[in-house]
């Protein structure tokens, strides 16, 4: 772990490419990508934990530009960088590619980033960042609202250990390992995000992701595709079709 960050990662040589999970997740929404990393991505890569989920440290304070801050002191300012980040991990890309930023990215692609945000939507964040830490009595409970939080649901389950990162016991009562506080962050300001990034951008959703449409990234004015038959979590549904988005012979590197 350094700077309190849990991370996972392999790989050698350049470029790096940065893979962040969205909100509620832990790095192991990157397991599958494993073998296909090892075949096709160049360089190195690593998946690093964002603060208050999983093993990594939580914060004082949440905000985009916290969050964006524990992520950029793994990150040699000198080596190029790729981002692919889902959700929350896409506007932290965003933030990490702007051109105040010591961070050499090239390129993000954000995965069903969600761009527009109603005010009764933001109440409900800001609610259930003051909610108390929940226990449950049994590790199934505490998995199936971890699949609850994070969009596994009917992807992962309750008994897969990729969620036991995401999970904490403590005499004999479960909870989640994430700090309910994550979700105070609020909206991103996508038209300024992207008016000050340096890298390549590239917006992306799967067809049935119900956080974002294709007319709002169609607003947004940034290059932008849709993945045909994805939902929201389209990484760990196809890690193929979604890699082909930052794949060296194609996507946001061509």
């Amino acid at each position: 772990m350094e700077s309190g960050i849990r991370v996972q990662g392999g790989g050698s040589g350049q470029p790096l490419l940065l893979l962040l999970h969205g909100l509620g997740a832990t790095s192991e929404v990157w397991d599958g990508w494993r073998p296909l990393l090892e075949r096709r991505w160049p360089g190195r890569w690593l998946a690093p934990e964002l603060p208050g989920h999983g093993g990594s440290k939580p914060l004082s304070q949440y905000s985009f530009e916290s969050l964006a801050a524990g992520v950029a002191a793994l990150l040699p300012p000198d080596e190029p960088v790729v981002v692919l980040g889902h959700s929350l991990g896409g506007v932290l890309g965003l933030i990490l590619a702007d051109k105040r930023s010591d961070v050499q990215v090239e390129a993000v692609v954000g995965l069903g980033v969600k761009v527009a945000w109603s005010a009764d939507e933001l109440a409900k964040a800001r609610a259930l960042a003051q909610r108390p830490v929940g226990w449950f009595p049994s590790r199934d409970e505490a998995a199936a609202r971890h699949l609850r939080v994070s969009g596994l649901a009917g992807l992962l389950a309750a008994d897969d250990p990729a969620l036991d990162a995401g999970l904490r016991e403590e005499r004999g009562q479960w909870r989640l390992a994430l700090d309910p506080r994550t979700f105070g962050v609020g909206a991103p300001d996508m038209p300024a995000l992207l008016a000050a990034s340096r890298a390549r951008v590239l917006l992306a959703r799967g067809e049935h992701d119900p956080m974002v449409s294709d007319a709002q990234l169609a607003e947004l004015g940034t290059s932008a595709i849709t993945l045909p038959g994805l939902g929201h979590n389209a990484h760990v549904e196809d890690p193929e079709a979604v890699f082909a988005l930052i794949a060296p012979d194609g996507g946001t590197r061509g």
